[in-house]
């Protein structure tokens, strides 16, 4: 079972399944907590080496963005490995993983 089957197993057992619009909405809040963890630990970017970021708000993030790959029948793995092939080539491509748009 990988991380996805097991927070849809989640998700299912505890009945709290969500239209993908509010699971979406969901993972820009959880994004947002872990943004002002950073923001404050850096003193708004003055320090960027001094960042910290709380374990257990990146996994509210990670819990958010595989209830929504579930929720629209997306294979997180599968995503993951299409977008590690695109910044490769990026990168063989133009020394960059950025896509520059």
């Amino acid at each position: 079972m990988d991380e996805q089957d097991r927070v849809a197993a989640f998700v299912d057992r505890h009945g709290i399944d969500e239209p993908p619009a509010y699971r979406a909405l969901d993972l820009a809040s959880e994004v947002g907590e872990v943004a002002k963890e950073v923001t404050e630990s850096s003193d708004y970017g003055a320090s960027p080496d001094d960042v910290e970021i709380a374990g257990d708000e990146l996994g509210d993030a990670l819990f958010a963005l595989l209830a929504l790959c579930e929720s629209v029948d997306v294979d997180a793995g599968a995503a993951l490995e299409a977008a590690l092939a695109k910044y490769e080539a990026r990168l063989e491509e133009t020394g960059s993983p950025a896509s520059g748009e």
